[in-house]
């Protein structure tokens, strides 16, 4: 503990104090869990998601009219409006009712994108043949779409965590999530604003710290995501 906005150094704190005076770093450590597990769960929602109705869409294109008209009417609604909707209408709020509203935000975007990739695989030859054999729709989608998907879910994953870290940490900001004293970085920044000029570590740090976690997860995905592109050959 230190003085409120205590600078950096006092006490034997690293970044200061808050508000309270407590150590701004050890609630940055505390604060990241809850954050990327929130938005690790809605970036699989909202991927696994939208690759099932955008590979069945693909498939049976009157569903996939169906699936779009409804995208873009939800597209219509903006998030900041979105998260207060459905976190002030839940019962008791809090993370859970945060992470629906950013599945429910997030999946018209990403079915999109989904639906988009997966038209060509379904034209496929290989996947006409299969139909014209008699196999069902899960077994098209599971078996001969979805694994062809892989390098555009992956790329999407990594696109949608970022979506998912900005609604969940906005939820934060607004105070409709997580709830003081909890130690989450978007409620201390918000907790903390005041005091920005005593203690700048008490606002910057955490701050940074969501803008470093979703370009890490967002590079890793690209990094993991198949090379489809042709190797250059070198002529000897």
């Amino acid at each position: 503990m230190t003085a409120p906005y205590g600078e950096a150094g006092a006490g034997g704190t690293l970044l200061g104090g808050d508000q309270l005076g407590r150590d701004v770093l050890s609630r940055l450590l505390a604060g990241g869990r809850d954050l990327v597990l929130s938005s690790l769960l809605v970036a699989l929602l909202v991927t696994g998601t939208a690759a099932v109705l955008g590979a069945i869409g693909a498939v049976r294109p009157l569903v996939g009219r169906v699936v779009e008209r409804i995208a873009d009417v939800l597209m219509l609604l903006p998030a900041v409006l979105g998260i207060l909707l459905v976190t002030l209408s839940w019962p008791g709020g809090g993370r859970l009712a945060v992470i629906a509203a950013a599945v429910v935000l997030g999946v018209p975007y990403a079915v999109r994108l989904a639906a988009g990739a997966a038209a060509p695989i379904a034209g496929a030859g290989y996947v006409e043949a299969a139909a014209a054999g008699g196999e069902r729709l899960w077994y098209l989608v599971v078996r001969e779409i979805l694994p062809n998907l892989r390098a555009v879910l992956l790329a999407l994953f990594g696109l949608r965590f970022v979506a998912a870290v900005y609604l969940v940490a906005t939820a934060g900001f607004l105070q409709v999530g997580p709830q003081p004293p909890a130690a989450d970085w978007a409620l201390m920044i918000r907790e903390n604003s005041s005091g920005i000029l005593l203690n700048p570590w008490s606002v910057v740090a955490p701050g940074i710290a969501i803008g470093l976690l979703a370009l890490s997860v967002n590079l890793a995905a690209a990094t993991l995501a198949p090379q489809t592109g042709r190797k250059a050959v070198t002529v000897l």
